[in-house]
C-alpha cells in the first residue's frame, strides 16, 4: 500500500513468531510515514500476541501504557533446562520427570503466586553496564543479574501432558510489568529438581488492550487503523473534562489550582472530547505528566 497519512494513536498488533519487538516497529514505521513509532513492552521473537505501539505523539504514552498488568498463555516443559530459559536455548540439563504427579506440579505452581522477588534472564534485554544483558551472554560474558520485585496474580493450570520423561503444562498467566514468563518457567522446574523452560509463549493482553483489539501485520497494510488518543484515553485512564480557560493552561503544561483529580495518572480531555494531556494530583494543584495537545496559535 502507499504511505498512509500520519496519524497520532495506538496500534495493537499480533506479533507473529520469529520477529522481533523491534521489526514490528520498522514496518509499522513504513506504514505509517513516520519514524515517530515506539512499542510499550518488548516480546520475544519466538513470542506471539499483543504488541502495542504507539504512533507520533502517542510515543509519549508508551510508558504509562507498558507499566501494567499482563496476561500470557504458555507453555512450560518439565525436565529441561536450557541456555536462555526458552525453547530456543540450548539444552543444559535433563531429568527424568516420571515420579512427579499432577499434584506436585500444581503444589510447585502455587507457590510462584503473589508477590516475588524474580531473578530475571540472562538473556532479558536488561541493560548492564549501559549493555543490555542477552548481548554480554552472546559476547561470552557471564552475567548474573539481581533479583527484583513482581507480582503473578494468577498462574492458572490448563493441561497437564506427559511425554516420555518430560511434561508439558499449558497455564495461562496474569503478571505485573516486568515479570519474565521464562524465568517463571525456570523456577518451576527448579522447584520440582527437575529443570524446565519455555515453549509456547502468547501474550493476550496488556493492560485494557487484548488480542479482540488487535491485528495483524498484513491486515495493517490493508486498512491503516490507529485507535485514537482521544480512545486510549477512555479506556486506558481515568477522565477528566476541563473548561475552556483549563484547556488553555494544560496546552501549556501549566499546574491547575481548584481542581481534585483521582490518584494516578488522569486523562484530561476538553469539550470536543479532545485528549490535552495527562495531569497527577499533588496537593491542591494538578501537575503535567505528559502534554499531548499542541498549542493554539492566537
Amino acid at each position: 500500500m502507499s504511505a498512509a497519512p500520519t496519524t497520532d494513536g495506538v496500534v495493537v498488533v499480533d506479533k507473529p513468531a520469529s520477529w522481533t519487538s523491534h521489526d514490528v516497529v520498522a514496518r509499522v514505521r513504513r506504514e505509517a510515514g513516520t519514524r515517530k513509532v515506539g512499542h510499550a513492552g518488548t516480546l520475544d521473537p519466538m513470542a506471539t500476541g499483543v504488541l502495542v505501539l504507539g504512533v507520533g505523539r502517542a510515543t509519549r504514552l508508551l510508558g504509562h501504557l507498558g507499566a501494567t498488568t499482563k496476561e500470557y498463555d504458555a507453555t512450560i516443559r518439565l525436565g529441561m533446562s536450557t541456555s536462555t530459559d526458552d525453547a530456543e536455548g540450548e539444552p543444559i540439563s535433563r531429568v527424568d520427570t516420571g515420579a512427579l504427579s499432577d499434584a506436585d506440579v500444581a503444589a510447585a505452581v502455587a507457590d510462584l503466586v503473589g508477590d516475588l522477588h524474580q531473578v530475571p534472564s540472562a538473556v532479558s534485554a536488561i541493560k548492564v553496564g549501559g549493555k543490555r544483558a542477552y548481548a554480554r551472554v552472546r559476547a561470552g560474558e557471564s552475567v548474573s543479574l539481581p533479583a527484583r520485585p513482581v507480582r503473578v496474580d494468577a498462574f492458572d493450570i490448563h493441561s497437564v501432558r506427559r511425554l516420555p520423561g518430560q511434561i508439558d503444562v499449558d497455564v495461562a498467566i496474569t503478571c505485573s510489568s516486568g515479570t519474565y514468563v521464562r524465568a517463571l518457567a525456570r523456577d518451576l522446574g527448579s522447584a520440582l529438581a527437575v529443570g524446565g523452560h519455555l515453549t509456547v509463549l502468547r501474550r493476550t493482553r496488556v493492560g485494557a488492550f487484548r488480542l479482540a483489539d488487535s491485528v495483524t501485520l498484513d491486515e495493517l497494510s490493508r486498512q491503516w487503523c490507529p485507535l485514537s488518543l482521544a480512545e486510549v484515553a477512555h479506556r486506558c485512564f481515568p477522565v477528566h473534562q476541563v473548561s475552556d480557560e483549563q484547556a488553555d493552561m494544560v496546552r501549556h503544561g501549566r499546574a491547575l489550582p481548584r481542581v481534585q483529580l483521582p490518584s494516578g495518572a488522569v486523562a484530561l480531555l476538553d469539550g470536543a472530547d479532545n485528549f490535552l494531556a495527562l495531569y497527577e494530583q499533588h496537593g491542591p494543584v494538578a501537575r503535567a505528566i505528559a502534554v499531548f495537545a499542541e498549542q493554539e496559535c492566537r
